[in-house]
């Protein structure tokens, strides 16, 4: 017992003397100059920080006129950079403008009525001020740049004088200030995106973005051109502040065709209320409804459609899987309804064929196709239903502008057919470029003097032939929220509905994604989307597979 109560002394004290050693070291290192002067560096750059943080979030922020407005303009650290627009108290617009660590905000929250009145009486002072715009904001952020840069220094200077109380430290804090601030400024000028102006993203209230963002055939042609994007935000945004009291204002160009596309309504008595506001606000001229208007298609659903003759334009309509052919009949009792099975018509100007979906499974069940004898592709109903519209736009004596369907799945035969394919059913959009029709294969059992036709769309491969006509797949979200089954996840569905903008040659030009957070949720977001902008998805493979029934 004395041996191991010695052994265990000596190694006591071989520990303590280590530990006293490295103590020592240890002291030694921190009370060495370089360290020490390390830990001062260290200090001084987070204080410097610091003071640029507080500086800039208190006092970056500077007033200027842009044409009626009194807009404030402020700057404040962010890891996504970026620039909002606040116009109260319409809402708010969103800008991918540039990369961090800084975000501009504007605040158009002062008008003056005076100057307001005399740009609205005089088309010229409107013209001038949307000119002057463009050099009154970037003369703004540079002064704020510069207004920033020496708040900055001196926040961080007064701060550090206040911890350090040290002329070469407070001297430190103020260099790396500048240094800090001068390269976030920097990194924002040197990540700049004009083009952004071309797809803002909207917040606030839905009767309001039409209005501020101008007509879809400027922004179309001109989404590159930053100073007449600006001039033409600045002259609706005064006209629309001037008559806020019979909002909304909106004069649409005679050349532009607007459609409003709804999908999967679901019995949702609040969606009509909803597309009536869109189809005034936004001038729409039609309504194209690609089906699953109820839910069960049963006889006390049959009321339902209704509401359809409350709506001020025509609206065209295609058979869901949830809609009976009593629901169809319905649906085209109402006396501004075109209901298209397999058919063709044309509504201001556009010419639009569609057919119903084929299946009847308001279960949500999916058709088993029938047995196949060996050797002998499936058929799927789905792919012949798209087969059927695709032979009958054949045959139609004008082209086709839009194909309504409301299985994405029906979509694939109407490839290089028509250049516009509207869907349903999957209760979310998705847009998408269909694959190219594959020409049939030669059949070797024929005669060799007789070569199989390709179709129209397949041809153009051959010299001075035209390339083949590109098909868009549109598949929109739920109009009505899903209905019921829409708030039986963690979320409700939000209600999702498009407006399609045509040119004089009704051509797709741009779209506006809407979305309302669902029911019972009042936050809405409209997303432009610009075609030509950003680059077309790519064709995804084609499958003969339904997705899964709703």
């Amino acid at each position: 017992m004395t041996e191991y109560t010695a052994t265990l002394r000596r190694r006591l004290s071989a520990i303590r003397l280590s530990a006293g050693r490295f103590a020592s070291a240890t002291g030694r290192a921190y009370r060495n100059r370089w360290t020490k002067r390390l830990r001062v560096a260290l200090t001084v750059a987070v204080v410097a920080v610091g003071g640029v943080i507080i500086g800039t979030m208190l006092f970056a922020h500077a007033g200027l006129d842009v044409g009626p407005f009194r807009a404030e303009m402020s700057i404040s650290p962010s890891v996504q950079g970026g620039t909002e627009v606040d116009i109260p108290p319409l809402g708010s617009l969103h800008l991918n403008s540039h990369d961090g660590p800084i975000h501009l905000k504007v605040d158009l929250g002062s008008l003056d009525q005076n100057r307001t009145e005399a740009l609205i009486d005089d088309p010229a002072a409107i013209s001038s001020a949307g000119q002057n715009a463009v050099e009154d904001v970037r003369d703004g952020v540079m002064r704020l740049g510069v207004r920033t840069l020496g708040i900055a220094v001196l926040s961080a200077m007064l701060l550090a004088a206040a911890i350090f109380r040290n002329v070469r430290r407070v001297a430190a804090a103020g260099v790396t200030a500048l240094v800090v601030t001068a390269g976030s400024l920097g990194l924002a000028a040197g990540t700049l995106r004009p083009n952004s102006i071309a797809e803002p993203r909207y917040e606030g209230l839905l009767v309001n973005a039409p209005a501020v963002v101008g007509d879809a055939r400027r922004i179309a042609d001109n989404y590159g051109r930053y100073a007449d994007q600006l001039q033409q935000i600045v002259s609706n945004v005064s006209r629309l502040y001037t008559t806020v009291s019979t909002l909304p204002v909106y004069e649409p160009a005679g050349n532009t065709t607007r459609i409003l596309h709804v999908s999967d309504l679901h019995l949702n008595p609040a969606a009509w209320g909803l597309i009536r506001t869109v189809v005034q606000t936004f001038d729409v001229d039609a309504v194209v409804d690609t089906g699953d208007l109820v839910d069960w298609g049963s006889s006390p659903e049959t009321g339902y459609p209704g509401s359809i003759s409350s709506i001020p334009v025509p609206y065209v309509f295609v058979r869901g899987n949830h809609d009976s052919s009593a629901i169809q009949a319905a649906v085209a009792r109402e006396k501004n309804a075109i209901v298209l099975d397999n058919k063709v018509t044309t509504v201001d100007g556009l010419t639009i064929a569609g057919i119903g979906d084929p299946e009847f499974t308001p279960d949500k069940s999916e058709t088993v196709p029938p047995p196949q004898a060996d050797g002998q592709p499936v058929v799927s109903p789905l792919n012949d239903a798209g087969q059927q519209l695709a032979d009958t736009i054949g045959k139609s004596p004008k082209p086709v502008d839009i194909a309504m369907v409301h299985d994405p799945a029906m979509a694939q035969p109407l490839s290089g057919v028509v250049p516009l394919v509207l869907a349903g059913h999957l209760h979310h959009r998705e847009v998408s470029i269909l694959p190219a029709p594959v020409p049939p294969t030669p059949d070797p059992s024929a005669s060799p003097s007789i070569a199989p036709s390709a179709p129209p769309s397949a041809a153009g491969n051959g010299a001075g032939q035209p390339p083949p006509m590109q098909t868009r797949l549109m598949v929109e979200g739920s109009t009505g929220g899903a209905g019921l089954r829409g708030l039986e996840g963690e979320e409700p569905t939000p209600l999702s509905l498009s407006v399609l903008y045509f040119d004089e040659k009704h051509q797709l030009k741009a779209y506006d994604d809407i979305q309302l957070g669902g029911t019972g949720e009042s936050n809405v977001e409209m997303q432009r989307n610009v075609i030509g902008a950003t680059p077309d998805p790519a064709p995804t493979p084609s499958t003969s597979v339904s997705p899964p029934t709703r």
